[in-house]
């Protein structure tokens, strides 16, 4: 039974790290770029939309798809970077621990 409370222990330290890891990817802005530099979008560490700037020189052109594909393409670097900050905080405070294929947290 001493490796049980060993556990729980272990369990309850985890989730107070999970807490602190949350609350920090809350504060963490990314941004994402797309076009040299002409759309920028940021992000919360929790995905959350902060800003999108677009460069005024963008408004000349009349292919309004291009403006909307620029726009997509950043939020998709800036939630890739999310993601990587997200693994690499997770290895921190796992300690490298290694989760079985399939299984990912926070669950």
């Amino acid at each position: 039974m001493k490796n049980l409370g060993q556990m729980m222990k272990q369990a309850q330290e985890m989730q107070s790290k999970m807490h602190d890891m949350q609350a920090r990817l809350a504060d963490i802005e990314i941004i994402g770029r797309s076009g040299g530099n002409l759309v920028s979008v940021t992000l919360s560490g929790k995905n959350e939309l902060k800003s999108l700037s677009i460069d005024p020189s963008l408004f000349n052109s009349d292919d309004l798809e291009v403006v909307e594909d620029l726009i997509v393409a950043a939020h998709a670097d800036a939630r890739s970077k999310v993601e990587e900050t997200l693994q690499k905080e997770m290895q921190k405070m796992t300690g490298g621990l290694s989760l079985p294929a399939g299984m990912s947290l926070p669950f």
